[in-house]
This record gives structure tokens, C-alpha cells and sequence, in this order.
């Protein structure tokens, strides 16, 4: 694990000394370049990211998909945007822009005698080893994203943006960062808070991202795979996640009277650990692969975007229409 580590410090270092310093100086940001040096880390994260969906989750799409693909345009949309995410560009703008803030924040609490909390302090002896102390973060992190999920669909001026992420039919290991912009800013927004607030170190909040991100290819990918009865319950598989997305199954109920649209909700809110959905009773373990979407995109022909910036735009329209009382979703 140190060897890796190491490994992985010395390749940073060498990519921001020789592409992205040199890249800093020359459009005049030679003041933020400890906050590069940092952009470089998950430009790294993201490239080895890239390899292992190319190298694994691909390959195993291939060997025993759900469904041909016959729409490649949209699963192309989605490549554009998991290179936004990736390669860094997404991550780049907060750093420049969100991240001051929040940093500004912070340190006005720890001004007025709020210091920084370490989770991992409350179980001394036993949290002893980074390994324990990351899988308590891993635990934590995922109950907070069960939730951060459950709001994007239930509260309506969310779901107006998350729709995005539920309108793709083609569903791949490319459609975990098929989502609006905005909708991003908000979820890394409260992510950041949560490890500042809760004192999870750096290095293990990039390995955290990290992994819970590539498991999030995997779950999205067109891959006939279920874990049984019993691993089912321990892990997300792309089984369970694919339930999330079926159309008029995964992410809305049936309103109880006719004349009402249906209700935003749904079932397999989790991210890793299904253990949140069977505590809340939001778990559905159906058997199957269904067909992906949502329902009026299928049985009313509404338009959720076929190209990136129709997705965004189209995004913020249906924003401003719920924010204006109007009944559209």
C-alpha cells in the first residue's frame, strides 16, 4: 500500500512540475498553485479511472450486456461528460470559484473557536490503521449520499435537475456523470462541508471519491450481473441500480389520485451499500433487468435532451418552471 502511495506521489509531483506549473505561469495563475497541485492529484485520480473502465468495466459489457446498443450518440453525450469529470475540468472551476468560499468559511468558524472534528477520534483503539478509519468514512459518506439521493427525488426543483442523469435509455459504465452541472456543484458543495466538518484527511477523501465513483461505473454499466440472494444485500450491484433507473419503477410511485402526476420517490437509493434501503424501506430486490427512463419521456414523447447542451439547457427550463409554481417536472 506505501509503494503504491509513493508511486502514486511521485507521478503527481511530476506531472504538476512539468505540465501544469509551467501551464499555471502562463495564464497568470501563479497564485493558486497549491490549489493546482491539488487539481493535478485528481487529474491523476481520473486518468487511472479512465484505464480501469477501459481496461475492466468495458470488457465486461461486452462479454454479457442487457441490451445492443442502439443509440451510440447518447452513450458518446455521456463520454463527454465523464471526461468533463475526469479529466478535471468540473473539479478545476470549483477550485477556483466554490472551493475559496467554502475555504472562507471554514476558517471564520475555526475564527470563532470551531475547530476541526475528527470522526474517527470517537472510537480510539479501534480505528487504529488508516484502513479501519477510511472504510468508518466510507460508511458515513454513503449514508450522507442515501439521503443526498433520496432529495434529488423527492424535492421537485432537484429532481428538475437530476432528471438529466434518468433520462439516459442507454444506460453504460459512461452515464454515472451524465448529470446538470448545477446539480454537481450542489452535491460536491455539500460533500466538502461533510469532510471538513467530520475531519476525514485529504488523501483519504480523494481515495474515497475515487472508489466510490468507479464502483458507480460499474453499477451503471450494461452488464447482465447480479451478486445472489445473500451479496445483494451487502453491495450495489448493477442489477439493483438498474431497478433505480427503470422506467415508473425506480424513481417515482403512482400518485393516488388520477387526475395528479405521479410522485417523485422511488426505490435503490444507495450508492455502495444497499443497507440504507432495506433500513428505510426503499430496497426493491425484483428480479430482472428492465428498460431504462422515465415515464413521460416514453409515453408522453417530453423532450429531456439528445446533445449536452440541450440536457443543461433543458435542465434549467423545467428549474425555473418549478421554482415558478408551474406543474411541469
Amino acid at each position: 500500500m506505501d509503494a503504491l502511495i509513493d508511486l502514486f506521489e511521485n507521478t503527481q509531483a511530476a506531472l504538476y512540475e512539468g505540465v501544469m506549473q509551467p501551464l499555471a505561469f502562463v495564464l497568470g495563475l501563479g497564485n493558486r498553485l497549491e490549489d493546482l497541485f491539488d487539481a493535478t492529484g485528481w487529474l491523476l485520480v481520473g486518468l487511472i479511472q479512465i484505464a480501469v473502465m477501459l481496461a475492466v468495466i468495458g470488457p465486461l459489457q461486452r462479454w454479457r450486456p442487457v441490451e445492443p446498443l442502439t443509440d451510440k450518440h447518447a452513450v458518446r453525450t455521456d463520454v463527454i461528460y465523464t471526461l468533463i469529470h475526469r479529466l478535471g475540468l468540473f473539479r478545476m472551476v470549483l477550485f477556483f470559484t466554490v472551493e475559496p468560499v467554502l475555504d472562507a468559511l471554514m476558517g471564520e468558524l475555526r475564527v470563532q473557536g470551531v475547530g476541526t472534528f475528527h470522526l474517527e477520534d470517537l472510537w480510539t483503539g479501534v480505528t487504529d490503521g488508516p484502513f479501519t478509519s477510511f472504510v468508518i468514512y466510507l460508511v458515513v459518506f454513503d449514508f450522507v449520499n442515501y439521503w443526498l439521493h433520496r432529495a434529488q427525488h423527492q424535492w421537485r426543483w432537484w429532481w428538475a435537475l437530476h432528471a438529466v442523469h434518468h433520462s439516459q435509455r442507454q444506460m453504460t459504465q459512461w452515464t454515472d456523470n451524465r448529470n446538470h452541472l448545477l446539480d454537481d456543484v450542489l452535491h460536491a458543495v455539500i460533500w466538502v462541508l461533510v469532510a471538513q466538518l467530520i475531519g476525514i484527511a485529504p488523501a483519504q477523501f480523494v481515495a474515497l471519491v475515487a472508489i466510490t465513483q468507479l464502483f458507480e461505473n460499474f453499477q451503471h454499466a450494461n452488464l447482465r450481473v447480479s451478486f445472489g440472494t445473500w451479496g445483494e444485500r451487502l453491495w450495489v450491484s448493477p442489477r439493483f441500480h438498474r431497478l433505480h433507473h427503470a422506467i415508473g419503477l425506480g424513481h417515482e410511485t403512482e400518485s393516488k389520485q388520477a387526475d395528479q402526476p405521479v410522485v417523485l420517490g422511488g426505490h435503490n437509493f444507495g450508492v455502495l451499500l444497499p443497507w440504507w434501503d432495506v433500513m428505510f424501506g426503499t430496497a426493491n430486490f425484483d428480479l430482472g433487468f428492465e428498460a431504462t427512463g422515465i415515464r413521460d419521456q416514453v409515453e408522453a414523447n417530453v423532450d429531456y435532451g439528445e446533445g449536452f447542451w440541450s440536457q443543461q439547457r433543458l435542465g434549467i427550463k423545467r428549474l425555473i418552471q418549478v421554482l415558478g409554481l408551474s406543474s411541469a417536472r
